[in-house]
């Protein structure tokens, strides 16, 4: 089993910059590539950004590419995702997920995580 928790969501202006933190227990995330998603109010659940268990690939969905930047901690159990330029459009509640390590398959579809987080809220004002 694997608990996630994760925190750094809040209001911020557009053009602002967030870091959202992902605390893993449990088990060592070392067993495990990570995600980020993203649901908006109306929207179904996205895919932002996800990173091999070793961080050395990391993917994103084209609307944040050059602005969100997924990194992982191995030794802290952490991943994050620093969040510069915010956008209104990127308003939405923040979900950090796992899924067991296969070979060097990352997944980017949320049926393949298994583990998920409550998720964390992030507000950007115009």
């Amino acid at each position: 089993q694997v608990q996630l928790v994760e925190s750094g969501g809040g209001l911020v202006q557009a053009g602002d910059s967030l870091r959202l933190s992902c605390a893993a227990s449990g088990r060592t995330l070392r067993s495990f590539h990570m995600a980020w998603f993203r649901q908006a109010p109306g929207k179904e659940r996205e895919f932002v950004a996800a990173i091999s268990w070793s961080g050395r690939n990391t993917y994103y969905t084209g609307a944040v590419e050059g602005r969100f930047t997924i990194s992982r901690d191995n030794a802290k159990n952490t991943v994050y995702l620093q969040m510069n330029s915010l956008k209104p459009e990127d308003a939405a509640v923040y979900y950090c997920a796992a899924a067991a390590v296969y070979r060097d398959y990352v997944p980017r579809l949320e049926g393949e995580y298994y583990y998920w987080g409550q998720g964390t809220q992030v507000s950007v004002s115009s």
